[in-house]
């Protein structure tokens, strides 16, 4: 699982935004924020993790438990997927 090509994440005074490049501006409307764990969660399938490696290192990263990791790693994929940002 990959971010598709085209976006790029920004850090603008402290938040984390989207942001489309090339032919992407042309299909994209709208702005995506995301908060730091949602950055992180990008950064990571960026690089081209599965969602089980993302769901390890998160576990590492954060005192929760692993339900509840990859409850939240399922609903930001599902978003991302909704938006048609994955490969």
């Amino acid at each position: 699982m990959k971010i598709k090509s085209g976006y790029l994440l920004r850090e603008v005074a402290g938040s984390f935004v989207v942001v489309p490049v090339g032919e992407e501006t042309l299909d994209f409307s709208g702005v995506i924020t995301l908060n730091e764990s949602g950055a992180q969660l990008w950064k990571k399938l960026e690089k081209g993790m599965s969602k089980d490696d993302v769901v390890k290192e998160m576990l590492s990263e954060y005192d929760a438990p692993e339900d509840v990791i990859r409850k939240d790693v399922d609903e930001f994929i599902e978003k991302l997927t909704g938006a048609d940002l994955l490969e």
